[in-house]
């Protein structure tokens, strides 16, 4: 990744969340400049798609048909890959 020097004669990468010590941001997991953030996707997604699974357990234990706890299924796993997709390739990171 090529530095950009400034004015200042400074050179400085164009990752602003950088701490200092070689390309790893403060929150321990290191980004490479174009490459997909897979681990931080999953934390971010992982609570929502435990808890979307956790009401289908739910509901299959209340004694509901099965086929009715299974229809919620595809929603919950279409929006949760749809945001791992969102998270890993930084899609927001631009629009805001």
């Amino acid at each position: 990744m090529p530095l950009a020097v400034p004015s200042s004669g400074m050179a400085t990468t164009s990752s602003a969340r950088e701490d200092g010590d070689g390309g790893v941001p403060d929150d321990g997991i290191p980004d490479e400049e174009g490459s997909p953030n897979r681990k931080r996707a999953l934390l971010a997604v992982a609570p929502f798609l435990a808890l979307g699974l956790a009401d289908v357990v739910l509901l299959l234990g209340w004694g509901i048909e099965p086929l009715w706890a299974f229809v919620i299924l595809p929603p919950i796993l279409f929006c949760s890959v749809l945001a791992w997709i969102v998270f890993s390739t930084d899609f927001l990171t631009d629009r805001t």
